[in-house]
C-alpha cells in the first residue's frame, strides 16, 4: 500500500472511509481494507477553525456512520484493530514499529473523531452502543435482499428500518468493549515510552481520554451516573496512569518537527517503572515560557503549540483529579500522595517521581493558569511536595512569576489571580518560607514600573505586589475574598518582616491611609441626609453602603494588627516602617476613638510616642536632625525598645481552607482552561455544562 496524505477537502470523497460508514459489515480480519484506511497522513487540526472545517467535512460520513454502524458494527471492528496493534506494538523493534505507531495513530483519530462527534450530537448511551454494536445478520441479510430484488433504494431503507425497529433495543450496553478500550489506551500511554516518531500517538491517547470525558460538557446527567466517567474512575492504573501523566509535564518535551520521524534499533519492552524514567533525546526548544512579565493569555498558546503533550496531560491531570472529589476519586489519592523519586521508597506513595523536574517545570509555567492549578494542588494537599517546595534556596524562580500575574491582573482572568492568591496564602503558613523571603534579594525588577527600585528583598517585592493586588481589587473586582486572602497572606508574614525597603514601608501606611480616607466618606455619605449630600449614587441603597462599611472596617482593622504584628516582634529589625508612622502619624487620628481600633492603635500609638519624644531630646539638644541623624535615633531606640508594653495580641495565623463543594469552582473552572487552551476544539453552540468566563 502507498502512503497517502488525507487533507480535509477530500475526506468525504475517499472510498475507504465511504465504506467504513456504509451498509456493508467490514470484518477486522479485513487486512487488505485496514492498511488502505490507515495509510494515511493525516492534518491534525491545530485550532479551532481548523477543528470547524474537519467538522464540517466529516459531517456527511458521520450521519452515514450514525444510520449504518448499529447494524454493521464497523466501529467495533476498527476498534479490534486498534486493540491488536496496541498490543503487537509491546514486541516490535523501533524499525519494526514506524508503521505500525503510524497505523495506531490514524486508527484511535478516526475513533476520536466518531465519539467527538457522537458526544456533541447524541448521548452517552448512544456512544456506548456504537462501541458495543455487534454486526447483526439478520438486518444486513434484509438490505441484500431487498437490493438483489431490485427494490428502490427508498423501498430498501423501509424493509430495513422495519427489522431495526425489532433489533435496535437487543443491543446490550455493559460497557465491557469501551473497558477494554480505555486499558488499552491507559497501556498504551504508561508502557510505550515517549519518542519522536511515538509523541503524537501519546498525544492521541490523552486527547481521546479528554474527549470521552467531556461528555459532561454535553449533558446534565451527573458524573457518578455515567458509565465513562465510572469505567474511567474504576481503572486499576490510577497510579501508573497519574504518574505517567505528570512525567510528561514535567519533562516538557517538545512536539517533533515531525509527525512520525525516524526511529533507531531497539525494542518497546522497556516496562512500565523503566518507560516512565527513560531519558528523552529530543532537541532543546528555545525557553518561550522564561519569565519575562508576560500575561498567561501570551503564554497559553505558546506552551500548548510548543508542548501539545505536556499541555494536555497536565488538562487531563486537572480533569481527572477535579472531577469526584467528594468519593473515593484514585487519581487525586494518586496525585496527593506522590514521593521524591530521590528519597528512599515509601511504602505509602502512590508513585515516586522527580520532586526537582516537577518544580524547575512549574517556575517555568506558573504563569499559565493551568500550571497554578496544578502548583495548588501539590501544595495545598500533597506533604511531602509542599515540604520540598519550603526546603528549596531559588525560591524566588517559584514567587517571581507568581507576583507577576498578580501585578498584570487585567492580563488575567479572575480566577487566576485568585488561585495565585491561594498559593501565596499556603506558603506563607510556613514561618521559614516567610523568613527566607526576606533573605533572597533581588535586583533590577524590570516589570515592576511603579518605581524603579534597584534592590529589594523578595519579602519587600511581594508585599508590594500583594497591596497593589488589594487596591486593584477595590477599584475593580470588589470581591471581598480576595481581600481576605490578600491580607491573610500578609498577616501570615508580618510577624517575620525584616529590613524593609523604604518604598514598602511608605506603601504599608499608604495602603491604611486610602482605606482610611474611603472610610471616612462613606462614614459622612451614611450620616448625611440625602437631601443634604453633594453626591447620591441612585444605584447604592444605605443597606449597601452600610455593608460596604462593615467590610472596609474588617479591612482597616486586619492592616492594623498587620502593622502591630510587625512592631511587636521585629520593630528592631524595621526602622523603616518606624521612620514611616513617625512621618504619617496623622493618618490615625481619626481612629483612635472609633470603637472598632481604639484598642490596637493605642500599641502604635506606644511606638511613635516613645520615638516622637526621643527624637525631640535629641532634637532639642542637637537642633534640627537630617534623615541619617533621624535613622540613628530609631536604631539606637529599637535597642532599648521592649515589646512588653505593648499589650498583647493572639498571633496572626491564617491557613487556607477548602469552600464546601470546591467542585463546584473547579470543575467549570477546568472545562474553560481545557476549551480555551487545549488541542481539542469542541463545539461551542452544543456546550450544556457550566463554563467559567470563558465560551469554548
Amino acid at each position: 500500500m502507498g502512503i497517502n496524505v488525507s487533507r480535509h477537502a477530500d475526506l468525504s470523497a475517499n472510498e475507504y472511509l465511504q465504506r467504513f460508514v456504509g451498509r456493508s459489515h467490514i470484518p477486522y480480519e479485513n487486512v487488505d481494507y485496514w492498511n488502505g484506511i490507515l495509510n494515511y497522513h493525516i492534518t491534525m487540526p491545530e485550532n479551532s477553525q481548523d477543528q470547524l472545517n474537519l467538522d464540517s467535512r466529516l459531517e456527511g460520513l458521520c450521519q452515514s456512520f450514525l444510520s449504518n454502524n448499529l447494524k454493521t458494527g464497523n466501529l467495533g471492528s476498527l476498534i479490534t484493530v486498534f486493540l491488536e496493534k496496541v498490543s503487537e506494538l509491546l514486541s516490535l523493534s523501533d524499525q519494526e514499529s514506524n508503521r505500525h505507531i503510524w497505523q495506531t495513530f490514524n486508527a484511535l483519530f478516526i475513533i476520536r473523531c466518531l465519539v467527538k462527534y457522537i458526544i456533541e450530537t447524541g448521548s452517552e448511551f448512544q456512544l456506548l452502543q456504537h462501541f458495543e454494536a455487534i454486526p447483526n445478520a439478520e438486518l444486513l441479510r434484509a438490505e441484500e435482499e431487498a437490493a438483489a430484488a431490485g427494490a428502490p433504494p427508498e423501498s430498501t431503507a423501509i424493509a430495513v428500518e422495519a427489522v431495526e425497529d425489532t433489533t435496535k433495543t437487543n443491543i446490550v450496553v455493559d460497557g465491557s468493549k469501551f473497558e477494554t478500550f480505555i486499558d488499552a489506551i491507559v497501556n498504551l500511554i504508561v508502557v510505550i515510552p515517549v519518542k519522536e516518531f511515538t509523541y503524537h500517538l501519546h498525544l492521541e491517547a490523552v486527547n481521546t481520554i479528554i474527549t470521552l470525558l467531556s461528555v459532561h460538557l454535553f449533558t446534565q446527567q451527573p458524573t457518578e451516573k455515567s458509565i465513562i466517567f465510572r469505567t474511567i474512575y474504576k481503572c486499576q492504573h490510577a497510579n501508573v496512569l497519574t504518574s505517567a501523566l505528570l512525567h510528561f509535564v514535567s519533562r516538557m518535551v517538545e512536539v517533533p518537527s515531525t509527525m512520525f520521524g525516524s526511529s533507531t534499533a531497539g525494542s518497546f519492552v522497556f516496562g512500565i517503572a523503566e518507560s516512565l524514567l527513560s531519558i528523552f533525546s529530543f532537541r532543546k526548544q528555545p525557553d518561550l515560557l522564561k519569565s519575562t512579565g508576560n500575561s498567561s493569555i501570551e503564554l497559553s498558546p505558546q506552551f500548548r503549540d510548543y508542548y501539545p503533550l505536556a499541555n494536555q496531560s497536565l488538562l487531563l491531570i486537572l480533569i481527572l483529579t477535579n472531577h469526584c472529589s467528594a468519593k473515593n476519586n484514585p487519581y487525586r489519592t494518586s496525585l496527593f500522595n506522590c514521593a521524591d523519586s530521590k528519597d528512599s521508597p515509601k511504602d505509602s506513595a502512590s508513585f515516586q517521581i522527580d520532586f526537582s523536574a516537577v518544580y524547575e517545570t512549574l517556575c517555568r509555567i506558573v504563569t499559565i493558569d493551568q500550571a497554578t492549578l496544578l502548583l495548588y494542588l501539590l501544595l495545598h494537599r500533597n506533604e511531602r511536595f509542599y515540604r520540598y517546595v519550603m526546603a528549596q534556596n531559588d525560591l524566588e524562580n517559584l514567587v517571581i512569576p507568581i507576583l507577576q500575574t498578580l501585578y498584570h491582573a487585567p492580563d488575567s482572568t479572575s480566577h487566576h489571580i485568585y488561585m495565585s492568591l491561594i498559593v501565596l496564602l499556603i506558603l506563607s503558613e510556613d514561618d521559614s518560607f516567610n523568613k527566607n523571603v526576606h533573605t533572597i534579594i533581588l535586583k533590577n525588577i524590570s516589570w515592576y514600573t511603579e518605581r524603579t527600585i534597584s534592590e529589594i528583598s523578595l519579602g519587600g517585592l511581594l508585599i508590594l505586589v500583594v497591596i497593589r493586588t488589594i487596591q486593584y481589587n477595590m477599584l475593580k473586582m470588589r470581591d471581598k475574598y480576595l481581600h481576605t486572602n490578600c491580607l491573610a497572606a500578609l498577616a501570615n508574614m508580618s510577624g517575620q518582616f525584616r529590613s524593609l525597603h523604604p518604598y514598602v514601608a511608605q506603601r504599608l501606611i499608604s495602603l491604611f491611609e486610602t482605606l482610611a480616607r474611603k472610610h471616612t466618606r462613606l462614614d459622612t455619605q451614611l450620616k448625611e441626609p440625602v437631601n443634604n449630600s453633594v453626591f447620591v449614587n441612585v444605584s447604592t441603597t444605605p443597606e449597601d453602603m452600610l455593608q460596604d462599611l462593615t467590610v472596609l472596617e474588617e479591612v482597616l482593622r486586619m492592616v492594623l494588627e498587620i502593622l502591630n504584628s510587625c512592631l511587636s516582634n521585629q520593630l528592631v529589625y524595621c526602622p523603616n516602617l518606624v521612620y514611616t508612622l513617625l512621618y504619617k502619624r496623622s493618618v490615625f487620628e481619626g481612629f483612635r476613638s472609633h470603637h472598632a481600633f481604639q484598642d490596637i492603635i493605642q500599641n502604635i500609638d506606644m511606638v511613635v510616642g516613645f520615638f516622637s519624644s526621643r527624637l525631640q531630646r535629641v532634637q532639642e539638644q542637637r537642633g534640627e536632625l537630617g534623615v541619617n541623624e533621624v535613622f540613628e535615633v530609631i536604631s539606637k531606640g529599637a535597642s532599648q525598645w521592649s515589646s512588653d508594653r505593648l499589650r498583647k495580641f493572639p498571633d496572626l495565623k491564617f491557613k487556607y481552607v477548602e469552600e464546601d463543594a470546591p467542585e463546584e469552582f473547579f470543575i467549570p473552572y477546568v472545562w474553560t482552561l481545557v476549551c480555551k487552551y487545549g488541542c481539542v476544539h469542541f463545539n461551542s453552540e452544543s456546550i450544556k455544562g457550566v463554563t467559567t468566563e470563558i465560551a469554548c
